[in-house]
């Protein structure tokens, strides 16, 4: 990938940016504010998976010079299942995840500045298509480490500005202990099953159970793709 040339820092910054978006810094946010501090059980869980996944998977992915889950399966079955699980991503990617992320920043965008939604989209695709082009995965992956540090230092400045704010200026410690007092239902890390949002962040069966499928969901695809492939070849 970038032709090697990337330390492993910038690596790591670039995972971390590709992973991160505004459906995250908007949308989970929003989940926060309605479901409480729960909902970062789905980054913490994904954190552990992703050291699991550098450190078994990743030396694989390596040594075989496997830099795409298609052709892996290529490598692994055939042309047919890598065909099949190239056209589903790329639905995937082009009408929900690039939808989502490019609408969620032009709304941010739009809010900061006040320019049309369509503006702000058609720049953010046009950037984006821009750089990735002309500067290959290096100039992608450079921007990430930009995007991580801008991540990072703005989510805590606007933390910092929030907790001043409810505090009417008396500091980020009294705007926290405020938010402590007024709603600590919100600071559950794992939810009770009285608790009206227990259907969307069902308590310790998230941290146990269902949440694990999903950060290891390339060994579950894995297994349809078995199907498949089994399928075809009757």
């Amino acid at each position: 990938m970038a032709s090697k040339s990337l330390p492993w820092w910038a690596i790591g910054a670039s995972l971390i940016a590709a992973n991160i978006s505004a459906e995250q810094i908007i949308g989970i946010s929003g989940s926060g504010y309605a479901l409480g501090i729960g909902i970062a059980a789905y980054e913490w869980m994904a954190a552990i998976t992703l050291l699991l996944v550098g450190k078994f998977l990743i030396p694989v992915f390596l040594e075989k010079n496997i830099s795409t889950m298609p052709q892996f399966l290529g490598q692994r079955y055939d042309d047919r299942v890598k065909l099949i699980l190239a056209i589903f991503w790329l639905g995937v990617y082009i009408f929900v995840n690039l939808t989502a992320v490019l609408y969620l920043g032009a709304l941010a965008i739009n809010t900061i500045t006040g320019f049309a939604i369509s503006h702000c989209l058609l720049f953010l695709a046009i950037f984006s298509i821009m750089y990735s082009i002309y500067g290959g995965l290096k100039a992608v992956a450079l921007t990430d480490i930009i995007q991580v540090v801008l991540l990072v230092f703005g989510g805590l400045l606007v933390s910092y500005l929030a907790l001043d704010k409810i505090a009417d200026g008396a500091g980020i410690y009294q705007g926290f202990q405020t938010l402590l007092t007024a709603v600590p239902e919100k600071f559950d890390l794992i939810l009770s099953p009285e608790n009206p949002h227990y259907a969307s962040l069902p308590g310790i069966s998230v941290l146990v159970g269902g949440l694990w499928v999903m950060n290891f969901r390339i060994g579950g695809l894995i297994s349809i793709l078995r199907n498949v492939h089994w399928r075809l070849k009757i």
